[in-house]
């Protein structure tokens, strides 16, 4: 499978699609698919980009 998260960069702002409660979240890293996102709700959190398609967060939808 391919990893569709590799786009993902440093602070690119994304959403968890089954945790809506941790709100977006930064991204802090990603390497070799794990991803590294420090969401506003839940703080520091490492996601397997294998397992976990995040969602990108266009920035005048948080606002």
């Amino acid at each position: 499978m391919d990893d569709l998260n590799a786009f993902l960069e440093p602070g690119m702002l994304v959403r968890h699609p089954d945790r809506a409660d941790w709100g977006i979240g930064q991204v802090q890293s990603n390497i070799g698919g794990k991803i590294t996102v420090n969401f506003r709700e839940e703080g520091k959190v490492v996601i397997n980009g294998a397992r976990v398609f995040l969602l990108p967060v266009i920035e005048n939808e948080s606002g």
